[in-house]
């Protein structure tokens, strides 16, 4: 069976991530593909537009989220990729703390209803206690179920950049996240039938950061975001954005990307699977 976890790292500047002691990221990076690339100008450097984004593989112009706050949206008309996995009849995972992904209450949920999710409303707990649960809780569904696609949301580096600094203790919190990764990769590869099993991981960042924190200008480390990804058909040297993780999430499962879908982006994975009319 096929597999992807993406994981949505909050607000990491590129320059800080090569800086931390990152052994789970770099590890992706080195069996697949790493790429650093610039926001769209779309939208302002902010999580809304980039996170939907991310789910939908459309720029801000198309599904019209452009803050954090967006009632006028066009979500409904571009289906998020765990809802297009479900509508496939297989099962799909969510993890986050921040509500837009999940809540009503700002103009999403930005993921619509994933068989099982996880939320832990980080504006209410420490951040960096949040994403350890949010850890926990994604390794066990994940060593347990046979679920084929997730998205685990990790916010404490984000947090820690606005309300913080953006120098050591953001870096520390860069640091746990690549843990927390780490715990759910060592948990799925204690499933039972893992060696029988193909997956795919991808982290991604929304956005980066000013010095001392803050973002949705266009200085450089605001709007230079990354990707790491690896797997099966994943090939090293590729160019990579936000708009390329939809289909990725869709090849990567074997699942056919129809020319109606509408993607600007590409699949990061060479089994590509196109459907004609």
């Amino acid at each position: 069976m096929k597999h992807i976890v993406v994981f949505g790292v909050d607000g990491v500047r590129t320059d800080t991530l090569r800086a931390a002691h990152t052994p789970r990221i770099d590890t992706i990076e080195a069996a697949g593909l790493f790429s650093e690339f610039e926001l769209s100008t779309d939208a302002p450097t902010m999580s809304g537009p980039t996170w939907a984004t991310v789910a939908t593989g459309q720029w801000p112009s198309r599904h019209g989220v452009f803050n954090n706050n967006f009632p006028n949206n066009r979500l409904s008309s571009f289906a998020d990729f765990l809802t297009r996995v479900r509508q496939r009849k297989l099962l799909t995972y969510l993890a986050t703390s921040w509500s837009p992904l999940v809540a009503t209450e700002w103009g999403g949920p930005i993921f619509r209803c994933p068989s099982y999710a996880t939320f832990i409303n980080g504006d209410d707990l420490d951040y960096g206690a949040v994403d350890e649960a949010l850890a926990n809780d994604a390794a066990r569904v994940l060593s347990t179920y046979d679920i084929a696609a997730s998205f685990v949301y990790l916010g404490n580096p984000d947090h820690v950049a606005h309300h913080v600094d953006t120098e050591s203790s953001y870096v520390s919190a860069i640091e746990a996240a690549d843990r927390q990764i780490g715990r759910v990769m060592d948990a799925i590869a204690s499933r039972p039938a893992y060696e029988q099993e193909e997956w795919t991981y991808l982290v991604v960042t929304d956005h980066g950061h000013l010095d001392g924190g803050g973002h949705g200008g266009r200085s450089k480390w605001e709007r230079t975001a990354w990707i790491a990804a690896a797997g099966p058909g994943v090939a090293g040297g590729q160019q990579a954005s936000h708009v390329d993780v939809a289909p990725t999430v869709l090849a990567a499962l074997g699942l056919p990307i129809y020319p109606e879908d509408g993607f600007p982006g590409n699949a990061l994975v060479s089994s590509l699977a196109t459907a004609a009319h």
